[in-house]
């Protein structure tokens, strides 16, 4: 440190801290050990084979506001969260073997917001902010731009192809993010035909929620915005008596039943429903856990909304049964409303809960035949700084102090709603507990929501043609890759030169010294042996 910081450096580390710095740093100072994990590293990557197999099965994790401090910081919370230091802690992200950067700047914006990065990473087209599956000829909230516009997404591409196709998401199911995998809107907020202005459904636009029965046939529908579904006044099931939460639709359409309609489907907006759904016997579910979006993780009630990680997994073993594959996004989508609530503790653990989510799409596919991709679609205002010690809580201040001689907190924001000088004074926070879910880290200028941030974020991938996913991109050749290695869309190559991985196992028929002395019988029998298992799977 300079003399500077030495100067300021008026805070000590605690007793527990000293002990597990100590614990830490025991082995972590013998030269041997970075050697000897650098040498295993090392041989990890040499031992590594392409997996150039055709993705039967393509699974998408969005960490919608997820950037590299976000992970870095969920990371060691995820670590503290077991009574570890929290830096060397290795998250199921963390594990995937190709890693690349995209670039996420929108048509008309330096840093974009969901909606416009969705259209790139989804539909392979970069956009304007605000609209949704259009490309940039059409504009932000006018109508009669939209039409002739239209852009499709890899989720449509995925079950031309014969897939089944799922959305899971911690935000309503009609949000940005999930939005762009089937509708086509000139504004995201859209959200039902009570969001839009009288012009826009003259000129015949139509709400994202009503789109979502009609533009592509979902197999799997899971997160919240139930309101957006139902009459005006329709009370909802789980808040009667909250008027902000029963129905919004003026048209009189109950979406809900019209899909049940539809098709043989099971819809559910309870935990006891949800884990009465048998995948064995379900080729549709819609389930709506909330009016609006999902509780954040840490304030879910697990009677009655279950996790991200669970959700996954009933899509995923829905959808698995065809035999064809399935392509599925996940989103967790409450990462980014921390965020902008400047609520560095909600965004770390809503992480933390994706990170589960991974884990589990991990634990049920076969990485031989399917590509895993985490990913996000911004970043925020959110730093990470102030010399922090081993093992110090991520959530707490920095041992420096400002040269005002006041703490401040290790994770930051560069505006938002923590903006709190009065008189020319920042708050003296010494005695505020900053791990609470509920505080507000401090920030640099006064916003009521703090705002995305416009660097590049990390694309991490594992499986079928994963390598694909490498260097610094565009966002948008994230959809064109996904569909290279799914064999999906427009580009087909692959698919036309490489088999799609089969679990088949194959019949060796080995010869034996005798049998090559009399080569015309062994090959009859070979010819008649290949007829009778031609015959057999035919």
């Amino acid at each position: 440190l300079s003399h500077t910081v030495h100067r300021v450096l008026i805070s000590t580390p605690t007793q527990s801290d000293l002990s597990l710095i100590s614990l830490t740093h025991i082995e972590e100072e013998n030269p041997e050990f970075w050697r000897a994990q650098g040498a295993k590293a090392l041989q990890a990557a040499l031992n590594r084979k392409l997996n150039t197999n055709v993705a039967k099965n393509i699974m998408l994790f969005l960490g919608d506001g997820m950037g590299i401090t976000t992970i870095t910081a969920a990371r060691i919370l995820k670590g503290q969260m077991h009574n570890q230091s929290g830096e060397e802690t290795v998250m199921t992200m963390d594990t995937f073997p190709h890693t690349g950067l995209l670039k996420t700047y929108s048509v008309d914006f330096q840093i974009p917001d969901s909606s416009s990065t969705a259209t790139a990473y989804l539909c392979g087209v970069k956009t304007n902010l605000n609209t949704v599956g259009v490309n940039a000829a059409a504009r932000n909230g006018i109508c009669k731009t939209q039409k002739g516009n239209e852009v499709t997404s890899i989720l449509k591409w995925a079950k031309d192809a014969g897939k089944s196709v799922g959305i899971v998401t911690t935000t309503r199911v009609q949000h940005a993010t999930p939005a762009t995998t089937y509708a086509h809107s000139a504004s995201r907020k859209w959200y039902s035909d009570a969001d839009m202005p009288a012009s826009a459904k003259k000129e015949g636009c139509t709400d994202i929620a009503s789109q979502l029965l009609k533009n592509t046939d979902i197999d799997v529908i899971i997160g919240g915005g139930r309101k957006y579904m139902t009459p005006k006044g329709t009370w909802d099931p789980e808040y009667p008596r909250d008027l902000s939460s029963s129905g919004k639709r003026q048209d009189g359409r109950h979406l809900i039943s019209d899909w049940q309609k539809m098709k043989v489907a099971r819809y559910v907006w309870n935990r006891t429903d949800f884990d009465a759904v048998d995948p064995d016997t379900t080729d549709y579910l819609m389930a709506l856990f909330e009016p609006g979006d999902l509780r954040f993780d840490v304030e879910r009630d697990p009677t009655m909304d279950p996790s991200i990680a669970e959700t996954t997994e009933k899509a995923i073993r829905i959808l698995s049964k065809n035999p064809k594959g399935f392509f599925l996004l996940v989103e967790g989508g409450r990462i980014d409303q921390g965020h902008h609530a400047s609520r560095a503790s909600m965004a770390l653990h809503e992480t933390v809960a994706f990170d589960n989510a991974v884990a589990k799409g991990l634990e049920l596919t076969n990485e031989e035949e399917t590509l895993t991709l985490v990913t996000a679609d911004h970043s925020h205002a959110f730093t990470f700084n102030g010399y922090p010690f081993r093992g110090q809580s991520i959530l707490g201040k920095s041992p420096l102090y400002g040269k005002d001689m006041l703490p401040y907190t290790t994770l930051m924001y560069g505006n938002g709603p923590g903006y709190k000088v009065v008189d020319n004074k920042r708050p003296d926070i010494r005695k505020v507990d900053t791990q609470s879910k509920d505080y507000v880290q401090l920030s640099a200028v006064p916003l009521d929501t703090e705002t995305h941030g416009g660097e590049d974020v990390a694309v991490l991938a594992r499986g079928p043609m994963a390598h694909l996913f490498h260097g610094v991109q565009e966002q948008s050749y994230l959809a064109h890759a996904m569909a290279y290695a799914g064999c999906v869309g427009r580009d087909l190559r692959h698919c036309e030169s490489r088999p799609q991985h089969t679990n088949t196992k194959r019949i060796l028929v080995t010869a034996t010294d005798d049998d090559r002395n009399s080569a015309p019988s062994l090959v009859s029998s070979i010819s008649l042996v290949t007829a009778l298992l031609a015959a057999v799977l035919h």
